[in-house]
C-alpha cells in the first residue's frame, strides 16, 4: 500500500529539517521498518514550505501502531519546534488521495 501526505514547516527551518532527517536516529529507522514502512521519501516545496511524504506500508493497522511507540513520540517532540504540530506534538498531516500510479 502506498501512502501520500503533506505537512508544513515553519519559515526558516528548511535546513534544520533536512539536517535532522539526514541524522535520523537508528531507533527511529528500526521503528519505521518494524511497523511495515519502506521506501520513505519526503519532498519539500520551498515556495510554500509544504512537505510531501511518500511511504510504502505493509498494513494500515500495523503502521498506525508505530505512532504510539516511545521512540516515535520522542521524535515528534524533537521535531515540534520546526514544523506545524497538533497538541500532542504529532505533525499536522493531511493524507493525499492517490490519483495515479505507474510501476
Amino acid at each position: 500500500m502506498i501512502k501520500g501526505f503533506k505537512m508544513k514547516l515553519y519559515p526558516g527551518q528548511e535546513a534544520e529539517y533536512e539536517k535532522r532527517h539526514n541524522e535520523l536516529w537508528p531507533e527511529m529507522q528500526d521503528m519505521i521498518h518494524e511497523h511495515g514502512g519502506k521506501n520513505y521519501t519526503i519532498f519539500l516545496d520551498k515556495e510554500t514550505l509544504t512537505l510531501f511524504g511518500y511511504i510504502e506500508i505493509e498494513d494500515e493497522e500495523l503502521w498506525a501502531k508505530g505512532a504510539d511507540t516511545a521512540i516515535n513520540r520522542k521524535w515528534w517532540d524533537f521535531m515540534a519546534d520546526i514544523m506545524e504540530t497538533n497538541p500532542d506534538n504529532s505533525p499536522v498531516s493531511v493524507n493525499l488521495k492517490n490519483v495515479f500510479h505507474l510501476d
